[in-house]
This record gives C-alpha cells, sequence and structure tokens, in this order.
C-alpha cells in the first residue's frame, strides 16, 4: 500500500471500535477496564500506550489504568516497557498475542487434567463421581490435542498472510 494514501481513522470511530470490542471482551469475563484497555492497545497505531495516553483515550483515571494493567500484564496479554529516552512506562501488546495467550492456557490444561485424572483416582474410578471427573479430564485431553493441532495450522497459515 502506498504510504502517502494511509489516512489516520476517525478518532470517534475508532473510539467506538474500542467500546464495543471491550463490551464483547468484558460478556465473555474479562474485567471491564481491562478490556477497555487492551482494546485501545490493540486499536492503537504502534500497539502501545503510556499510562498517560490511556487514561486520555479512555477517559478513566491513571489508578484504572493501573489496575487494568496490572490484570493485563499477569494474563501476559500486555508487557511494560521504559519508554524511549524517557522515565515513563508504556504498555505493549505481546508479538503473537492470541498465540501466546492459548498456549499459556495449554499449561493450565495440563495441570487441571493432572489433577482431575488423581481426583478420578481418589474418587473411584466406578462411582458416579469419578466417571464424571475422569470424563472431564478426557475432555481436557482431548482438547488439548485438538488445540496443538490447531495451532500448528495456525502458524502455517499465518506465514501465507501479508500482515507486515
Amino acid at each position: 500500500m502506498d504510504a502517502e494514501k494511509i489516512t489516520d481513522p476517525d478518532p470517534e470511530a475508532v473510539g467506538r471500535f474500542v467500546e464495543r470490542f471491550a463490551s464483547e471482551l468484558a460478556e465473555a469475563g474479562m474485567q471491564r477496564m481491562a478490556s477497555r484497555v487492551f482494546a485501545a492497545l490493540l486499536a492503537s497505531k504502534d500497539g502501545a500506550m503510556t499510562s498517560a495516553e490511556l487514561a486520555l483515550a479512555l477517559q478513566i483515571s491513571p489508578a484504572a489504568v493501573s489496575g487494568a494493567v496490572r490484570y493485563l500484564s499477569q494474563a501476559s496479554m500486555v508487557a511494560r516497557e521504559r519508554e524511549p529516552g524517557s522515565r515513563r512506562d508504556r504498555y505493549v501488546l505481546h508479538n503473537e498475542l492470541w498465540y501466546e495467550t492459548f498456549t499459556r492456557r495449554d499449561q493450565l490444561l495440563t495441570r487441571w487434567e493432572k489433577m482431575l485424572r488423581e481426583g478420578a483416582e481418589t474418587l473411584g474410578p466406578d462411582s458416579a463421581a469419578g466417571a464424571r471427573v475422569a470424563e472431564t479430564a478426557a475432555f481436557f485431553d482431548f482438547l488439548q490435542h485438538e488445540m496443538h493441532q490447531m495451532m500448528d495450522r495456525w502458524q502455517a497459515h499465518r506465514a501465507t498472510l501479508d500482515l507486515d
């Protein structure tokens, strides 16, 4: 695309997108403020913003930004970097964000599956509770297997996309 023809998107339209996407994320279970901060970072030109920029863009307090960023950092969705030549931090989306997020979920599923298999043994494999827990463990095992295959297909597909 010719750089001369690129125009900045309408800030009001961007704001509407951010709020709509944040609402969807919140409805899916993400904290509301973290959803707004994440959507703002996702829609930002560089995928990075300072706390002050986020507060201004979202019309929220620095404390609200801090709490949201803490949540997003714990979920490994954003990283804190020092702004070059400054003492200010900026918050940056991880590269391959969704791939990394789902890969970490895979680690969680591994722990849950192990615990569920132990629970099924504890409850007794012939009991109704043991059978339910064993079926849940089998579901997580199946999900992990499918997720590994899906992530491999995503990497192959991503290589065919013109994203740069």
